[in-house]
């Protein structure tokens, strides 16, 4: 037992470490999931999870994908659907059949494989999971339209590959089941139509206890990781694997309920799921037996390249043919599909007893499903920012900056800085306070940022930081805290507030609100009296010759509210901590005289 125990914790350990790499370096993190993986197992033997988990490891990986694809689900929202449109219905409904067919016909024709094998093959290969897209997303930074193309592609698509790699596996095994090819498809149908309604039904019913205040507020996370849990077992006695439906079912009605709590949902899964796809990576990468990558030929390579190249490409542009999908959309698409956890564990179960049922090819199928996660993993992990980028459907960076309130002062920060080409939007609910920015050519958006409505339709894509610049504190934080999760809460900033022995009425508990921009006096009121004083926004650009320190002494050390634009491009938009260096431009509030 201890053993498991210290496995456990060098697992979570080890998948934290390379999570926070992945960040600071940036880094695709599923690439360094997949090398610890084979630095902790195969090279140095340092992790076994088949000696040290034993039994209980196939049981784990199938729970915890069953976790990750309901918080998938849970982040799949139905308005995206009409923001991508025919594209993605095709790709989930059109796309499967098509992939399966060719690579089915490619592992036959270029592999070598029998076709029995070669059938579950192109099953398998179906699925571009969330455990691998999700990060990628999140590292690449698309545009909406997009980033929800590949997201219900892989979410949808995942239990969908899984179970016909079930569905065909039994019928090879079983041969006294008697099913035929009509069959086959009636019993996918049915088990997908079953599982579905039993993750619905269970989603629909925990959200209206939800609703009617049936759970306490503390009990509503461990409910739904039960759910999930118990959602998963049930339709597994229907049909193995059907669970992964059901889970991912349960996740989708959740999160389209509106309920109240369901941000807090969101993050309590999406902490979990972090954590479980850093370990099932790690695990399934580390008993990964390196003689049987040995066993693969130049078959094997010819197949990859088939797939990546060739069958991936042509089903993405047969599937989406007259779908209204851009082009650059359709060619990103039709690069991005990396494999993940749900095809490893699919691979692992199956090939053993299909070598013992007589089909001896079937022992090569693990080291070609992990062989292709590691070969789209690594291609599409360090490939997407920069294909994206290039096909222009994905920010260069995201340094901009999101002002959610207009005011003569707000307009006049975001007109400096869209002069220096950093992406700004103006946010706010009045259009009679959006009207001077309108007519300026500043970008704006005309609603609540906390709506539903914004979610939909505010396109975050390239920005990095956010500013909270209304007269009401409250909602200030309220935004602060609203976006911290999506910026990071060091890159949320609001506007000073009273100080609490002034205004008592007026502090609020530091975790529900942002990082302090500018200094400590420039409280909303103070910067709009200064405004109607004469004070503006001036941009100075510092130098070797013109430093930091002769500037405060030409404005007599006032550095009230300001916004530094590093020469990289980042911002610095709280109290000026560290002095700004040569080839940084600091965006000052200055009186009249200083201009």
């Amino acid at each position: 037992m201890s053993e498991i125990v210290h496995s456990v914790v060098f697992i979570a350990s080890a998948g934290v470490v390379a999570q926070w790499l992945a960040w600071r370096y940036r880094i695709p993190a599923i690439v360094l999931l997949t090398l610890f993986g084979i630095l902790l197992g195969p090279l140095s033997g340092a992790l076994q999870p088949t000696e040290d988990f034993g039994s209980l490891l196939s049981p784990f990986v199938k729970l915890a994908v069953a976790v990750i694809l309901f918080e998938g689900g849970l982040n799949l929202r139905l308005h995206e659907l009409k923001t991508a449109g025919v594209g993605v219905r095709r790709l989930i409904t059109l796309g499967p059949i098509l992939a399966f067919g060719l690579g089915s016909g490619s592992a036959y024709l270029i592999g070598g494989l029998s076709w029995p094998v070669a059938l579950v093959f192109g099953a398998i290969t179906i699925v571009t999971g969330p455990t691998v897209i999700m990060p990628l997303l999140r590292h690449a930074r698309l545009r909406p339209k997009t980033s929800s193309i590949l997201k219900w592609e892989g979410i949808v698509n995942d239990p969908v590959g899984a179970l016909l790699a079930v569905i065909l596996f039994e019928y090879f095994t079983l041969t006294d089941t008697g099913a035929t090819g009509i069959g086959l498809v009636a019993e996918m149908i049915k088990t997908i139509i079953a599982a579905g309604m039993l993750g619905g039904l269970v989603g629909y019913l925990l959200g209206k206890a939800y609703r009617l205040g049936y759970f306490p507020e503390y009990l509503k996370g461990p409910a739904v990781l039960a759910a999930v849990l118990f959602v998963y077992a049930g339709a597994n006695i229907l049909h193995e694997e059907a669970g992964l439906m059901s889970a991912t079912t349960l996740g989708l009605v959740l999160g389209n309920m509106n309920l109240p709590s369901i941000e807090e949902l969101r993050r309590f899964k999406e902490y979990i799921t972090v954590i479980l796809v850093s370990g099932l990576f790690i695990v399934l990468t580390a008993d990964l037996d390196p003689m049987l990558l040995l066993e693969m030929d130049w078959r094997s390579w010819a197949l990859f390249a088939a797939l990546v190249f060739v069958v991936r490409p042509i089903t993405v542009f047969a599937a989406t043919a007259g779908a209204g999908l851009d082009l650059e959309d359709r060619l990103l698409v039709g690069w991005i599909a990396p494999r993940g956890i749900v095809a490893a564990a699919v691979a692992g179960a199956f090939s053993v007893p299909m070598v013992e049922a007589g089909y001896e090819d079937a022992e090569i199928l693990l080291p070609l499903v992990f062989t292709l996660i590691i070969v789209t993993v690594t291609l599409h992990g360090f490939s997407i920012g920069r294909v994206a980028r290039h096909l222009g459907i994905a920010s260069q960076k995201q340094n901009g900056i999101v002002i959610v309130g207009a005011s003569p002062w707000t307009i006049d920060l975001a007109s400096n800085l869209c002069d220096l080409e950093i992406p700004v939007t103006l946010v706010d609910s009045s259009w009679h306070r959006l009207r001077p920015a309108r007519l300026a050519g500043l970008p704006i958006y005309f609603g609540q940022v906390i709506s539903a409505s914004a979610d939909e339709t505010l396109d975050l894509s390239s920005m990095g930081y956010l500013l909270a610049a209304t007269d009401n504190d409250a909602y200030n934080a309220l935004v602060c805290t609203r976006f911290g999760n999506e910026f990071g809460r060091s890159r949320v900033f609001q506007i000073p507030m009273p100080a609490p022995d002034q205004h008592e009425t007026k502090g609020l508990i530091s975790g529900f609100r942002g990082q302090t921009a500018f200094i400590g006096t420039a409280i909303y009121e103070e910067i709009l009296h200064r405004f109607f004083q004469g004070w503006r926004f001036q941009k100075t650009r510092f130098t070797d010759s013109y430093t930091f320190n002769d500037y405060k002494t030409l404005v007599s050390d006032e550095i009230f509210a300001s916004v530094v634009v590093r020469r990289t491009g980042d911002l610095r938009v709280g109290p000026l901590d560290v002095a700004p260096e040569a080839g940084d431009i600091l965006v000052n509030y200055v009186a009249p005289m200083k201009i």
